[in-house]
């Protein structure tokens, strides 16, 4: 099972020099990816911005969005363009994750719909497509992917999402959760996979916040509470579920592994890059 580290854009206070130095370390130190998440109403970093930034410090490590709210981007043609950009920089590194998102307010400071974003969603993936073959409603946008198209994996625990995941998708991405729950998930994603006639496999991932050393389940909380207040008292659940330890993080990691997970995506809640050489210490040994 490969392991991805997400860039702690979300981290308030996290400051360019940390995440450019986060970037280096998380490929010196192997990992396989560099991922990061989307919000609009936040304070925090645009991730395509920063898997910019990223790209022209890194040289190897894969460049994910885990998750970008494609759907709340009001053309799809500029994003086709931006993400296209993105691929060329790296030399053809990006994987374009996507999900419809929850929350209603990301949607309106964009002038998008909240209602209608998951057959919005549906429909830009095509249409992202048509636009990288050099095609689209305004044929020539470009450039042009590296390899002429980008991976896009798909996340969302709906019927809905999982479905997309099937039919779009090289695959799926969790949230979270416990990974004895996976496997329930991995069958009913193979399942659709075979519905939609789909060739191989699909490449299953999963998200899973970590907050280790001295002060870090405190840390966690604090994160996360104000990250997911949204949520309301289902905030301080998710903060629970942070991993604290590093003996429970290494029966994560065994236990993802073990039931079907192809890549297990780590959420650092701090800004500070140490913090990646704790959690290498363990994934890795």
């Amino acid at each position: 099972m490969d392991i991805g580290v997400c860039l702690p854009t979300t981290v308030p206070g996290a400051d360019g020099a940390q995440l450019i130095e986060f970037a280096r370390r998380a490929e010196r130190l192997g990992f396989h990816s560099l991922t990061v998440v989307d919000r609009v109403v936040y304070d925090n970093y645009d991730p395509i911005v920063t898997l910019s930034a990223a790209a022209a410090v890194t040289e190897r490590i894969r460049l994910t969005t885990a998750i970008l709210l494609a759907a709340s981007r009001p053309s799809t043609v500029e994003l086709a363009k931006q993400l296209a950009s993105l691929d060329r920089l790296s030399g053809g590194r990006l994987v374009v994750g996507v999900s419809s998102g929850m929350r209603e307010d990301d949607y309106t400071a964009t002038g998008t719909d909240h209602a209608s974003r998951g057959r919005r969603l549906d429909a830009m993936i095509e249409e992202l497509r048509e636009v990288w073959r050099g095609e689209g409603p305004v044929p020539g946008v470009g450039p042009r992917p590296v390899n002429g198209d980008i991976p896009i994996w798909v996340g969302g625990h709906s019927p809905a999402g999982l479905r997309r995941a099937a039919r779009y998708g090289i695959g799926w991405i969790s949230p979270g959760g416990p990974p004895q729950k996976y496997p329930e998930i991995v069958n009913r994603v193979k399942e659709l996979w075979a519905e939609e006639k789909r060739d191989g496999s699909p490449r299953m991932g999963a998200n899973c916040y970590v907050a280790l050393g001295p002060g870090g389940k405190e840390a966690a909380t604090e994160h996360m509470m104000k990250y997911y207040s949204y949520m309301g008292e289902m905030a301080a659940h998710l903060a629970k579920g942070a991993i604290s330890e590093e003996s429970t993080l290494r029966d994560v990691v065994d236990g993802y592994a073990a039931n079907g997970c192809d890549e297990l995506l780590l959420l650092s809640v701090t800004a500070d890059p140490d913090h990646l050489d704790r959690i290498a210490s363990v994934v890795f040994r």
